[in-house]
């Protein structure tokens, strides 16, 4: 336990920050109740347009998020968490008590029952007619939304969700490797070299992390809605968005499996004569490919689901899946919206199993715990 001390702080961290600045559920299900995040997007695009109230309302989301920030880093301090060594290693995973184990698959099947359920209840939405009230079968809804028909000159995409989609998948497609690779890179800096300076650099790789989305979309719009940089409007400033928001998950996933790694591997291989380059990529990188996976598959779903961060960044040109059904939920096309979702799941299913596929996974060579061994004396 003491060793997941870094996955669980982050997680904690995390699930801290992504609810304080959570948009999408308060706007959707929240009704008059009214939380930071509604209100500093209310004082964007309501009728009171009032930037200086967004603004200290986005500092008081801010000061929050930090101080759990610097209270999860003074917790963990410079503690050494490294597992895995350059020793060999083929020993005995050692099974769980049964107590432990019971109480581990108490508190998590529950879970993972009510969120399969969930996910059901959103998928089956989109092929009745109005979930609640009639149940009838209909595949009106994705007609809707992925119409394909044959026009003039071919194909034409005549739902009314393609374009989001597309881009959707477009800057979630650019986004989400420059963000893995950016984010690794930074945390190999970070943990396997030394420099002046080295402590503001960490510190400044990871204050996206601690930043509320919402507070991020706002600083995007005051920043970047006037010359010389005026990308407002632009494809450019939402991937520029994906990848500041979501870079620090890929710093963080690199730096504790970094941190698992002893540096007798680093080491061993530049003994052999082996360049920096050739140890990062034919090394290091092979027994990361978890923290990649996790890197790649973090950026990319976040940045086909995110709300908070890009509310304010979307134009009629360059509208998200999020903000499309977001649009359809305030018009009251529950069925549309339920539809899109499950295309969503779907697609997202899709890219996680194809990242798995393509990266694999990192074997470690442990042996499965077998049968004990009885020793027979010769006669």
């Amino acid at each position: 336990l003491p060793l997941l001390k870094p996955g669980l702080a982050n997680a904690f961290l995390v699930g801290f920050i992504e609810s304080m600045a959570d948009f999408g559920n308060p706007v959707v299900v929240g009704g008059q109740f009214s939380v930071l995040s509604t209100d500093i997007f209310f004082a964007i695009v309501g009728a009171q347009y009032d930037q200086g109230r967004a603004a200290s309302l986005a500092w008081v989301l801010t000061i929050f998020a930090l101080g759990v920030f610097a209270i999860q880093r003074a917790l963990l301090g410079k503690q050494n968490y490294t597992t895995v060594s350059g020793k060999g290693d083929a020993g005995i995973a050692m099974p769980l008590p049964n107590g432990v184990r019971l109480a581990i698959y108490g508190i998590a099947l529950p879970w993972i029952a009510f969120t399969v359920v969930v996910y059901l209840f959103a998928f089956a939405g989109g092929f009745v007619q109005t979930w609640g009230r009639d149940y009838t079968f209909t595949l009106n809804h994705f007609k809707t939304a992925f119409a394909l028909e044959w026009g003039q000159f071919g194909l034409v995409w005549a739902g009314t969700a393609w374009n989001s989609l597309i881009t959707t998948l477009k800057l979630a497609g650019i986004s989400a490797p420059l963000t893995a690779g950016l984010g690794l890179l930074i945390a190999w800096l970070l943990a396997r070299n030394e420099f002046r300076g080295q402590g503001v650099f960490e510190f400044a790789a990871l204050l996206a992390f601690a930043i509320p989305g919402t507070v991020l979309g706002v600083s995007y719009i005051l920043a970047f809605n006037v010359p010389p940089l005026e990308l407002t409007g632009t494809g450019l400033i939402i991937v520029l968005c994906f990848m500041f928001r979501n870079l620090p998950v890929g710093v963080r996933a690199g730096t504790a499996a970094f941190k698992q790694l002893d540096r007798s591997l680093d080491e061993a291989s530049l003994m052999l004569r082996a360049s920096t380059s050739q140890t990062l990529f034919k090394v290091v990188l092979p027994l990361l490919k978890p923290a990649l996976v996790a890197a790649l598959v973090y950026s990319f779903v976040r940045a086909m689901t995110t709300v908070s961060a890009v509310i304010f960044l979307v134009t009629a040109e360059n509208e998200l899946a999020t903000t499309y059904i977001i649009g359809r939920v305030g018009n009251g096309d529950y069925g549309i919206a339920l539809a899109y979702c499950t295309v969503l799941m779907v697609l997202m299913a899709l890219a996680i199993a194809l990242v798995q596929f393509v990266v694999g996974e990192r074997k470690l060579g442990r042996r499965e715990a077998g049968a004990p061994i009885i020793a027979v004396a010769a006669p």
